[in-house]
């Protein structure tokens, strides 16, 4: 894959950096040499190996996925400014 010079002002436009126009050429270049790395990446062998998570084995930790309360509704609810039977009071925005 190759970027070419119009490729490049679209790109600074869409990321809204401004590009001189002696400047493109260069810029060009550099996207190009990255591209050419990524490509490069495609060649690597990856048959076999498990996705990772971390550099080091260890298995991520995992809570219980189940509904609770947080066990401090009544501290949740200390922190507004209005209640009404154990839930928030806002006012309406809606008409």
């Amino acid at each position: 894959m190759s970027v070419d010079a119009a490729t490049v002002r679209r790109i600074a436009h869409l990321a809204r950096i401004a590009v001189k126009e002696d400047e493109v050429s260069h810029l060009q270049g550099e996207l190009n040499a990255m591209l050419a790395f990524v490509e490069q990446l495609t060649e690597v062998d990856i048959d076999g190996v498990e996705p990772m998570t971390s550099v080091t084995p260890m298995e991520m930790k995992k809570r219980a996925d189940v509904v609770s309360d947080g066990e401090i509704p009544a501290k949740v609810l200390a922190n507004a400014p209005a209640t009404e039977d154990h839930f928030f009071l806002v006012p309406k925005v809606v008409e």
